[in-house]
């Protein structure tokens, strides 16, 4: 069983194995968390990500952190670039993440609100259905989810969705 936390923090410091990114198909991250991650981690995080894309919808890369103090980026496609998102990407972009951690042996990971962004989905949704993705998770390595969130709505939807079970 997931040991799950949900924070309002900034997810570039956050001392975790693993963070993870919300990006869109061709990895770039021009704005939003993602622009954030790349001025944090620096220039190879960008650069990285340009040798490993395009990924497809739901599907998950990792990059290393540079100069964070998580290990990697795990860069999760959550929308075609500037487009919008669904459930079902959601979904798939979490359950993707969490697969990728466990297969980089990581403990520990920061999660994102997938989506609520560029991509305009509801937080409150987003947030059943990835606490949903990580309780139905079953860990190799992975022991911690943090859910790394910005703003107090963001704080209260994924608090809500942890707490109902």
């Amino acid at each position: 069983m997931l040991e799950l936390e949900v924070r309002e923090t900034d997810i570039t410091k956050l001392e975790v194995d693993a963070i993870a990114n919300a990006a869109n198909t061709r990895l770039r991250h021009a704005g939003g968390v993602a622009a954030a991650i790349v001025r944090a981690g620096g220039p190879e995080v960008q650069r990285e990500s340009d040798a490993k894309a395009p990924i497809g919808l739901g599907e998950a890369v990792e990059t290393t952190a540079g100069a964070m103090p998580a290990r990697y980026v795990i860069h999760a496609a959550t929308m075609e670039l500037g487009g919008p998102t669904s459930a079902e990407i959601i979904d798939r972009a979490t359950r993707s993440t969490l697969a990728r951690a466990d297969a980089l042996g990581c403990r520990s990971l920061g999660l994102v609100a997938f989506g609520t962004g560029v991509g305009g989905f509801p937080l409150d949704e987003a947030a059943r259905i990835m606490v949903r993705a990580v309780r139905e998770h079953q860990p190799q390595s992975l022991r911690k989810v943090v859910f790394a969130v910005h703003g107090q709505a963001a704080e209260q939807a994924f608090r809500t969705a942890v707490a109902q079970g």
